[in-house]
């Protein structure tokens, strides 16, 4: 059975789909951009800054369904530019501490709002 996974700490879906979704013992998180869930705004800053709000809304997600980046399996970045990979990078290893997920990062040629990166996540409930 499927079940839908919504948090108001992070931003309400701009489309038809959920937050998340939990599958048995496993938790899909759609992708978050840096929209500040107060104003559903994007913020404002540089990669580094867009990165903190994406990962601060992924830890939303997680806790709504009682987990947290240390259940995270598998993680996949999207960038609009590959120049920004060590700015991402620093911010996201600084979410996970031994538990580190597989990852994929892909390069885009363009993500929703003007949003220069998009992270989504699988995790292990």
């Amino acid at each position: 059975m499927l079940e839908s996974v919504h948090s108001a700490d992070a931003p309400k879906a701009i489309g038809p789909y959920n937050q998340a979704i939990r599958a048995g013992d496993f938790l899909f998180c759609s992708g978050q951009i840096p929209l500040d869930p107060a104003t559903g705004e994007l913020v404002a800053g540089d990669v580094a800054a867009q990165t903190r709000r994406v990962m601060e809304n992924v830890r939303a997600v997680l806790a709504a369904a009682s987990a947290t980046f240390a259940n995270v399996a598998k993680t996949t970045i999207y960038l609009i530019d590959m120049n920004d990979f060590a700015a991402v990078n620093d911010v996201y290893g600084s979410y996970f501490s031994e538990s580190r997920p597989a990852r994929s990062t892909v390069a885009v040629a363009a993500l929703p709002r003007g949003a220069r990166v998009e992270i989504e996540v699988i995790a292990e409930l």
